[in-house]
């Protein structure tokens, strides 16, 4: 199995060559990402160890562009970047998982070798419900063919909702994943951005697909 790490820190680099040789694997390096990002395009990997913060490019570009080339090469991300958004962000653009630094190489093996048993399979960039169509990798919103101006917020708010379409989320769980927050009962920032987001996806059009759930939380998903 060949691996490539695209890593700056020439001691975490190095540990993890070793390591990684050590339990049997071929190792490139990278230390920028501009050079991370040629081999990635250029060379057959079983999979690739990504740094987001690289000289150059940075991690996050480098994998959205992989996907958008269609190169399927399974990414795990390895970074000192711990909060929420940032590893929900590195899923949605393509990463098939997430692991924070510092971090048990125990682990990161254990990560490595599940991600190699599942295959290249992988979620497509596309997300759509009905008339409403979200491209991850373009960052673009689209319903019934038109083209929704959405916010950085509402773009990462309206993709949570339609990756669980028909899925009951409360507000806690939406504070979470989208604004990196333990919910406060006494704050309106869900409800504030929710009015927003309906504003754009749902008022102008006859059919309506964002939903409350009176006491829970809102749910996307078609309705008759």
């Amino acid at each position: 199995m060949k691996v490539l790490v695209v890593e700056d820190e020439r001691k975490t680099a190095a540990y993890l060559k070793r390591g990684l040789e050590e339990n049997g694997f071929i190792v490139d390096v990278a230390d920028t990402g501009d050079d991370g990002a040629h081999l990635a395009e250029t060379r057959t990997y079983d999979l690739i160890i990504l740094d987001v913060l690289l000289p150059g490019r940075d991690g996050w570009s480098i994998v959205a562009d992989l996907r958008r080339r269609a190169i399927a090469t399974p990414v795990l991300f390895l970074t000192a970047r711990d909060a929420v958004g940032d590893r929900v962000k590195g899923l949605e653009l393509g990463a098939d998982d997430y692991l924070v630094k510092p971090f048990a190489f125990s682990e990161l093996v254990a990560r490595i070798r599940s991600i190699l048993r599942r295959g290249p399979t992988r979620q497509s960039p596309m997300l759509k419900v009905a008339d409403l169509e979200l491209d991850l990798n373009r960052h673009r919103a689209t319903r019934a063919g038109h083209a929704l101006d959405l916010t950085s917020k509402e773009f990462q708010l309206l993709s949570l909702l339609l990756r669980r379409s028909g899925e009951v989320l409360s507000r806690t769980l939406i504070a979470e994943q989208v604004w990196d927050i333990n919910f406060d009962s006494g704050s309106n920032v869900v409800e504030v951005h929710m009015r927003r987001l309906r504003s754009k996806v749902d008022d102008p059009f006859d059919s309506k697909l964002i939903h409350t759930v009176r006491g829970v939380g809102y749910v996307l998903e078609p309705r008759a």
